[in-house]
């Protein structure tokens, strides 16, 4: 059977699959940027502290990511519940650090000019530090996406669903073919991940910073 045999033929599969796909990494991801995002912006206000919680979601990255959601088995059981903790755990660190380095990375000049012009902490925030250092939190967004979109595939293991299902079920039954109708569409979520934070970008980048 050809592998567009395989598609026609488990249409339907792909499609649940893809769709439970889409629900682990989107909602991981989503989760990753609510906590990621203010953290960093915490951690520029705190910067003693910042080793010791970049480091952490560093030790986090170095976990294969197979054994960090057998880590989750016994706080979460089986599903996507485990899946989605140990996702959002690995995409923590890019978005952190490049909030972190971004927001830092602001010159300081700047700063202060909006000091002198009379703004408050929270005006400087939002109207100079975030604006500035948009492009590095959006890198950081994107990059872990694409991560996270992968390591999705690993949640089938652990009864999480995904296209991971259709890879493991061909690697079973040794069917390069159904492996491939699991990862190609794997692949095209990932790179519509990175679409789409682009364009994202792109749009809530003021005009005069956009190159």
């Amino acid at each position: 059977m050809s592998l567009w045999e395989t598609i026609v033929s488990r249409k339907t599969d792909i499609w649940v699959a893809f769709v439970d796909h889409l629900y682990l990494s989107g909602v991981a991801m989503l989760i990753a940027i609510l906590v990621a995002v203010p953290l960093g912006i915490i951690l520029t206000r705190y910067r003693w502290i910042a080793e010791p919680i970049i480091g952490l979601a560093a030790l986090i990255q170095t976990v294969p990511g197979l054994a960090l959601l057998a880590f989750m088995l016994p706080l979460f059981g089986i599903g996507k519940t485990p899946a989605i903790v140990a996702l959002t755990l690995y995409a923590l660190l890019p978005i952190i650090r490049n909030t972190y380095t971004g927001i830092l990375g602001v010159d300081r000049s700047v700063i202060d000019a909006g000091k002198g012009m009379g703004m408050t902490s929270r005006q400087i925030l939002w109207m100079v530090e975030l604006p500035l250092s948009l492009p590095f939190i959006m890198a950081g967004i994107r990059t872990s996406s694409v991560f996270t979109v992968g390591l999705a595939a690993l949640a089938a293991f652990i009864g999480g669903g995904g296209l991971g299902d259709l890879i493991v079920r061909g690697m079973s039954m040794n069917d390069n073919n159904l492996i491939l109708a699991g990862a190609i569409p794997a692949a095209l979520l990932a790179m519509a991940f990175d679409l789409m934070f682009r364009l994202l970008e792109r749009k809530v980048t003021p005009h005069g910073m956009q190159s």
